[in-house]
C-alpha cells in the first residue's frame, strides 16, 4: 500500500508540473498537439533547416507536433480565410496511430522492419529528401545497457536512412539521450556529416537527459548503406 501511495504522489506531482509547464500552455494556445513542437522550432530557428518547397521525413511522428510545425512552415499565405495551401511535402511514420494532418502523408509501422522501410522508400519515390527529423524513442526498460542499445539502434537506422536519401546539403535532426552510447552516436554523426551540433532546446525538461544531434551536409553523398545487415 505504501508503494501505491508513493506512486500516486509521484504521478500527481508530475501532472501538476505538466499542467503548469510553460510549453504545455503555449502548445494548447497555439494549437500544437505536444510541447515537443517547440524543441524542433528552436532547433530550426537556430540553424535554418526547414524551408518551403522541401521534402521532409518525420520519423517517430506521433502525436504529430513536429509535422504540424513543418506544415506551418510550408503554408502558403494568400490572405484568404480558407486553409493555407502547402508548398512542400511531409511524409510521417510511426508505429502508433496518427491523427491526420492536412497535407501530411502517413505510414503506420515499425521503422525497424524491412517492409515498412520499403513502403517509406516507395512513397519518397526516388526524390532526394531535404530534412529528416527523428523523435523516435524505444520503450525503456530501466536497464541502462539494454536501453542504450535500443536507442543506439534507432539512431543508427535514422542516420543510415539519411545517408541513403538526403540531398548533399540535407540535414538530420535526431533525438537521443546522454548516458551509455552517447559518445558513440556523436562519433557516428561526425563520420557521416560535415557539420554536427548537439542541442538541448529550452522546451526539453530540465530533468530529462534527452538531447538532439543535428547533422548537416553529407560527407559521402549517395553512398548507399545496407540498413538491415
Amino acid at each position: 500500500m505504501k508503494l501505491k501511495s508513493k506512486s500516486k504522489k509521484i504521478n500527481k506531482a508530475w501532472m501538476v508540473d505538466h499542467l503548469n509547464d510553460t510549453y504545455v500552455k503555449l502548445a494548447k494556445k497555439e494549437g500544437y498537439r505536444a510541447r515537443a513542437a517547440y524543441k524542433l522550432k528552436e532547433i530550426d530557428e537556430d540553424l535554418g533547416l526547414i524551408k518551403p518547397g522541401q521534402l521532409v521525413v518525420d520519423l517517430g511522428a506521433t502525436p504529430g507536433a513536429w509535422s504540424q510545425y513543418v506544415r506551418r512552415k510550408f503554408a502558403v499565405k494568400d490572405g484568404s480565410a480558407k486553409p493555407a495551401a502547402m508548398n512542400g511535402r511531409i511524409i510521417a511514420l510511426d508505429l502508433l496511430d496518427f491523427e491526420a494532418i492536412e497535407g501530411v502523408e502517413f505510414i503506420q509501422g515499425d521503422f525497424r522492419e524491412e517492409s515498412v522501410l520499403a513502403a517509406l522508400e516507395s512513397l519518397v519515390g526516388g526524390r532526394e529528401v531535404d530534412v529528416v527529423i527523428s523523435d523516435m524513442a524505444p520503450n525503456l526498460s530501466g536497464i541502462e545497457s539494454s536501453d542504450a542499445a535500443r536507442i543506439a539502434h534507432l539512431v543508427e537506422l535514422a542516420v543510415e536512412f539519411a545517408q541513403n536519401h538526403l540531398t548533399a546539403s540535407g540535414a538530420l535532426v535526431c533525438k537521443l539521450f546522454h548516458g551509455s552510447g552517447y559518445e558513440e552516436m556523436t562519433r557516428l554523426f561526425k563520420a557521416r556529416f560535415k557539420v554536427v551540433k548537439s542541442m538541448k532546446p529550452k522546451a526539453s525538461r530540465d530533468k530529462s537527459s534527452e538531447t538532439f544531434l543535428v547533422g548537416v551536409g553529407l560527407k559521402k553523398h549517395g553512398a548507399l548503406v545496407d540498413m538491415r545487415s
